[in-house]
């Protein structure tokens, strides 16, 4: 899991170079496409898995003391929230499409499409990975499913700011 970890957060900084490249080659068309993003939306998502990642490091402490219900508990919230942050992703993208603003708008657009779908792919795997581990609930899963859990909520703390609020 950890070799997978490191390769996407790679992955991720690959994208997030590009970005910065597509930024100094046109900075006004990026200023400009990014005032039309929803920082509501932004910061609430970034709210939904601040707390999505405080209830997988519950669930990863109650399996410490093997309270397997408790735990599953923690990560029926956690993917519950999870959830949560993929309706509001998919409505962002509904009302950028009532705009006529898709992939292909520009490179701004191309650029967020592509990581912030990107990470929402990471989050159904993630919630994938957390349905299983509520199955299959050693120490180690729950561990391995947390720390992969953790750090889709690393890459969207790293997302949020720079497509949203850095000017």
């Amino acid at each position: 899991m950890w070799i997978l970890i490191i390769s996407e957060l790679m992955v991720f900084g690959l994208l997030l170079a590009g970005y910065s490249l597509k930024f100094i080659e046109a900075p006004d068309l990026f200023l400009s496409s990014q005032a039309q993003l929803s920082r509501l939306i932004g910061g609430l998502n970034t709210l939904v898995l601040i707390t999505s990642g405080l209830f997988a490091a519950l669930a990863n402490e109650a399996r410490k003391t093997s309270k397997i219900t408790l735990t599953r508990g923690y990560l029926a919230i956690t993917a519950a929230f999870g959830l949560l942050f993929l309706v509001l992703k998919f409505y962002e993208y509904s009302d950028k499409a009532a705009l006529g603003i898709s992939i292909e708008t520009n490179s701004f657009y191309t650029l967020f499409y592509l990581m912030t779908g990107f990470h929402a792919a990471h989050v159904i795997f993630g919630l994938l990975i957390l349905g299983l581990v509520s199955v299959y609930s050693s120490r180690e899963n729950i561990q391995t499913a947390c720390a992969f859990w953790h750090m889709v909520d690393l890459i969207w703390l790293i997302l949020y700011p720079i497509l949203y609020l850095v000017r």
